[in-house]
């Protein structure tokens, strides 16, 4: 079976890079009012390969997404196919490209109103691009809900108006469009929620953009593929052995919540670490022994033996956290893990412990740690606002750790200012157990010695992909059987 989704475009432009690469752009010799020409001919291109001949009412702002609103009117009317334009705002108080872009149009230009939706099979929303600074509002806001209402299949140019391209929220209001096209490079709010689930089909359209100015300098903000990471993913060798791909241990909490553990052991198996143990109390030992046959147990309740087994047994990564009990003596065991300067994923309650004392946690983490909590674990830790890559970014930066946020759009950032979004993660992943079978992915794949950033975002990615091919009525034990098939097809690109 191949895999399951087709990879975007790998580097992933903010609004302000990507205005960058337009100036550059224009500074080697490619006007803006070419580019427009492109973008325009790219959209109207993407229309016609995905719909039949019928009536188009495009909408279009006052700047420069409004101009490519008028060379897509152009290009689609030369194709014969009925066009109207509505406009915001008075047609001369346009400038530059955009006003170049509408003086080519011959016909007719009606004011932006809600009436252009009569009779038209197709609205193009032409209206903002991605760097719209304030809620959408009044006129525009009318005729977009009027569109919603309408049922009228909807292509955006760039994002939905009133998607912010570096966040994915929604300002004010944004219509469902079932294509966006955009250009040169995906920017952030085409990959997080809401506005990746508002974007629709996505294409990046080649619009003549230098490549040079689509790799800006600083740290990248990439999707979420293999592309990515596969060179660093560990791959056995003939001459290699059980203790070549490390040794990974994790800290089991009580009988009651054993499942969680146990899930995770067995993922770092399918990722590849060569041998799991499971550290639990004794009167826990019963349930955690039938974790699975290769699995193994150690009784490691009290401090002593538990530092014993780790300096004896060259353990190569520790997860704490799942099922494991939140308070001070959980956080003691992190601590004592960080101070051997040994790779840890600390998840669920490993971060809990830390909720009022988050400083004694950044003082001894490092960027081989990997923290993987949810929304509710992250605020805990890190209360703050704004876009998801910008807040995971500096809760990397501020803890040294690498940092893994999950959800639908999950983002993973290194403290050095990587980062990465993952393209899309099915809805079956929404179930009890799956957050531990990821920790428990990465958790091999760093036992392996992958780093750990590289090792995050890989977790990530198999952990969607096997989510993806078990499909509806998938629960967490599920996620671990489709592995191998997923890691025999990543390994063969």
């Amino acid at each position: 079976m191949a895999l399951v989704r087709e990879p975007l475009p790998g580097r992933i432009l903010s609004i302000a890079e990507m205005a960058g690469a337009d100036a550059q752009a224009i500074e080697s010799g490619r006007p803006g009012w070419w580019l427009m020409e492109n973008a325009g001919a790219a959209v109207a291109a993407a229309i016609r390969a995905r719909f039949s001949q019928r009536p188009v009412a495009i909408l279009c702002g006052p700047g420069n997404n409004g101009g490519d609103g008028f060379v897509i009117a152009r290009h689609l009317s030369e194709a014969g196919w009925p066009v109207r334009i509505g406009l915001l705002g008075d047609r001369a108080a346009l400038k530059g490209d955009a006003a170049r872009a509408a003086g080519l149009w011959q016909d007719v230009t009606a004011p932006l109103s809600p009436d252009l939706l009569e009779g038209s099979a197709l609205v193009v929303d032409a209206l903002f691009g991605a760097g719209l600074a304030k809620p959408v509002d009044g006129r525009a806001r009318e005729v977009l809900e009027a569109v919603q209402a309408a049922h009228v299949p909807v292509v955006a140019v760039d994002v939905p108006s009133g998607v912010h391209g570096d966040t994915g929220d929604v300002m004010g209001f944004a219509v469902q469009a079932v294509l966006t096209v955009t250009f040169g490079r995906p920017k952030p709010g085409h990959l997080l929620l809401p506005g990746r689930t508002l974007a629709g089909e996505l294409v990046i359209a080649d619009i003549g953009l230098p490549e040079r100015a689509l790799r800006p300098d600083g740290p990248s903000l990439d999707v979420n593929t293999p592309e990515l990471w596969l060179s660093a993913f560990p791959r056995r060798r003939p001459e290699g052995h059980k203790y070549t791909y490390g040794h990974a241990l994790v800290q089991g909490g009580d009988a009651g919540h054993s499942g969680a553990t146990r899930m995770a052991a067995r993922a770092a198996l399918r990722a590849g670490a060569g041998l799991v143990t499971l550290a639990c109390a004794a009167e826990a030992l019963p349930i955690y022994a039938q974790s699975s046959l290769a699995v193994m147990v150690s009784v490691l309740d009290d401090d002593e033996a538990f530092a014993a087994f780790l300096a004896e047994r060259k353990v190569a990564c520790v997860l704490l956290g799942p099922g494991g009990g939140a308070g001070e003596r959980l956080a003691a065991r992190v601590l004592h893990v960080l101070g051997k300067g040994m790779p840890a994923v600390l998840d669920a309650d490993a971060l809990t412990s830390f909720k009022d004392a988050s400083d004694r946690l950044f003082g001894a983490l490092s960027s081989s740690c990997l923290l993987t909590p949810h929304a509710g674990e992250f605020q805990r830790l890190f209360p703050a606002e704004g876009g998801k890559v910008a807040i995971t970014r500096d809760a990397a930066r501020r803890s040294g750790a690498v940092v893994l946020l999950k959800g639908s759009d999950t983002v993973v950032a290194a403290p050095d200012g990587r980062a990465a979004i993952a393209a899309a993660s099915p809805p079956e992943l929404a179930t009890a157990g799956s957050g531990d079978v990821l920790a428990g992915i990465a958790l091999g794949l760093i036992a392996q010695g992958m780093p750990t950033f590289e090792a995050a975002c890989a977790a990530v990615w198999l952990h969607a992909e096997a989510a993806a091919r078990f499909g509806p009525g998938l629960i967490a034990e599920d996620i671990e059987g489709q592995l191998p098939a997923v890691l025999r097809d990543l390994l063969a690109l």
